[in-house]
Formats: structure tokens, sequence, C-alpha cells
């Protein structure tokens, strides 16, 4: 057996890659404390990013690791604390919300509000509190997709919005505050004083995530994002076909240039597969969405199937990843859900706007 120190565990445990993170658990600061009691060892990892499916593979890692130099009466604990990442500079903070990422497409019809819904719910589902904010003011869609369209939120006394909660996720949608029929027939200023307003004038408790599902294109809701709102940073979605990602690679060039960070680029409908016979077919082409994430230098997140139940599931207001846990494609979600989130660690700290003051 090694000699049982903290240094001698430190130095095995140095080994140990977070395969999201990329980095391993010492350098990284992942290690919490290793407390030695007799030939019992503890070890306590904090993970700056929500992974709870990813926690067993990570002790089995660990243990594997000791165990290979004969340190074998190991306990692993993991705990998940999840902090403020930078945003751009000048932009007022919201107290209640750590972090925001902004969902984009170039262009409509590639799934982005079923991808924002479901990678919302994918990070609660790996341990995160997490809100919703329907952006697009002339397509509201979040609120049928959570299932809760049919409900409005209440106001305080003094004038704040109460989010309303679906699959027990915090959200807000100009399709709360009108009837689903009626067209939002507003020039460019009201709606994205719209868009301020959900956001700053709804009651936020304690969230760690706030998606934001934006409209198509790279118009006046892209440019008040960066402008207003504080964002962490961004995950664009695609398809496999070529004029999808020409639209796409707009959207990449509009957050490079507005100094967002981008987590990287999910490839919706990458695969067809026959419900009746299992054939497998790229009806929107192969690798487009891996493809432009490397030649912009992004991180691919992941790719996801063309299959009916994605589509019905969020028409029903039980997105896949609420309504099959377990399943498949929820598994995609969530995958994507520990890689954008452990991205994000990868970023600086927030840090407070006034120093602290101490007088002695």
């Amino acid at each position: 057996m090694a000699d049982l120190s903290v240094d001698t565990i430190n130095s095995i445990l140095s080994n140990v890659v977070d395969k999201y993170t990329e980095q391993d658990i010492v350098s990284s600061n992942a290690i919490n404390s290793i407390d030695i009691d007799g030939e019992k060892v503890t070890i306590t990892i904090e993970l700056n990013y929500p992974a709870s499916g990813y926690h067993d593979e990570l002790k089995q890692q660990v243990t594997d690791a000791l165990a290979a130099k004969d340190i074998n009466n190991v306990d692993v604990n993991i705990e998940t604390k999840i902090i403020k990442y930078s945003t751009q500079k000048g932009v007022e903070i919201l107290s209640e919300v750590k972090n925001i990422i902004a969902v984009a497409s170039g262009k409509g019809g590639v799934g982005k509000s079923t991808t924002s819904v479901n990678l919302a719910l994918a990070l609660q589902a790996e341990g995160a509190k997490v809100a919703i904010l329907d952006a697009d003011i002339y397509g509201p869609s979040q609120p049928r997709m959570l299932g809760v369209s049919n409900l409005k939120p209440d106001t305080t006394a003094e004038g704040k919005l109460l989010p309303i909660l679906g699959h027990g996720m915090q959200s807000m949608s100009i399709g709360y505050l009108v009837d689903e029929d009626n067209p939002m027939i507003w020039r460019g200023p009201m709606v994205t004083q719209a868009l301020e307003q959900m956001l700053r004038d709804t009651l936020w408790r304690g969230v760690d995530y706030m998606i934001i599902d934006l409209p198509p294109g790279t118009g006046d809701t892209q440019l008040t994002l960066s402008q207003k709102i504080p964002v962490s940073g961004s995950v664009v979605v695609t398809t496999p076909q070529d004029i999808a990602l020409l639209d796409a690679r707009k959207g990449l060039k509009m957050f490079e240039k507005v100094n967002i960070p981008i987590l990287g680029v999910v490839e919706n409908m990458s695969l067809h597969i026959c419900s009746k016979c299992g054939h497998e077919e790229a009806i929107f082409g192969v690798g487009g969405g891996a493809s432009m994430a490397q030649e912009s230098d992004v991180n691919f997140l992941g790719a996801l199937p063309l299959e009916m139940d994605i589509r019905t599931d969020v028409d029903e207001g039980t997105p896949t990843v609420a309504r099959d846990p377990n399943g498949r494609v929820a598994e995609i979600y969530k995958e994507i859900a520990r890689k954008v989130s452990a991205k994000l660690t990868q970023q600086d700290r927030a840090v407070s706007a006034f120093p602290s003051i101490t007088i002695e």
C-alpha cells in the first residue's frame, strides 16, 4: 500500500480526468477535502456544474485509480456547487439568476424551442435549479410545450410577475399574458421592451441556469440580448442541411461580434429511423453540425434524431426529458446539458461590482 497522506492521494488523483471539463480533478480544484482515518480515506469532490448522471462513473474512476495503488478502503462523495460566471461588462445582473444561456438558431424550423425546453429540463434532471424565458414574442411556444398554456401569472403587491411552474421549472412567456390565438402585431421597440420587462419584472427565485429561447434570426431581440441582458453563454441549434448551416453560421458570428461566449452547437434531426422497418436515413445530410463546429472552433454538443415522439411530446406538453427521463433521447439531452454547463465552468467567475471593504 502507498503511504497514506494527502499529498499521496492528490498525486494519484492528478491522473483522474473529468471527461466534461477535460481537466484533472486536482489541478481544477474539484477536490474539496481528503480525510484519512487509519486506513480509511474519505474524499469529497465538488463539481461546479450539474452532472448527477456522471457521479457514479467519476466515483469509479477515483476508486479505481486508488485501488491500482493498493488503497482500497475509500469513500467518495460528490457535491454540486453551481456558481455565477462572467457576463458582458456594464449589463445589470439579476440577483436571483446565476447564469443565463441563450439558445438561438439562424432560421426557423430547426427545433430550437424543443431543444431549449429539453435542455432546461435536462439541466434540472442533472441537479440544477432552472428557469426558461420564452423570448419569441411573435411566436411563443413554451407555454404549450410545458403543458401550462391555460395558466396566467399572478402579480405581487409590488407589481412583479410570479413565474409559472411547468414540470417543476420556473417559466415566463408573452404566451401567458395574451390569448394563444392573438397575433402580436408590434414594432421592434415594443418587442425588446417586452423582453426586458419579462426578464426583470418576474420574481425569479434561486435560479442556477436560465435558458432563453430566442426567436430565429439576428434581429432586434438578439441585439437587446447582447446590450441589456447578462448572458453567460450561448448555444446554436441547426440541422445538417446546407441552408440551415448557412444561417446557423450567421448566428455564431452574431454571438462572436457581441462578445457572448459560444458554448457549442447542437445538431437536430440528424438521422431518421423508420418506425416500421428500422431503416436509418440521413434525410438532411450527414455531419453538418459537427463540421461547422470544427470550422468555427466551438464545441459540438451532440446530435438528435428526427423522431416523431420528440415532436408529439412537446405538442402534448410533456417534453421528452420529462415524459421518458431514462430513454435514449433524454440521455442525449442530459449529455448535452452536462457538456454545456461544464463548458461554462471554463469561463471567468463573476466578481462583485464593489470590492469588500475591511476596516481595522
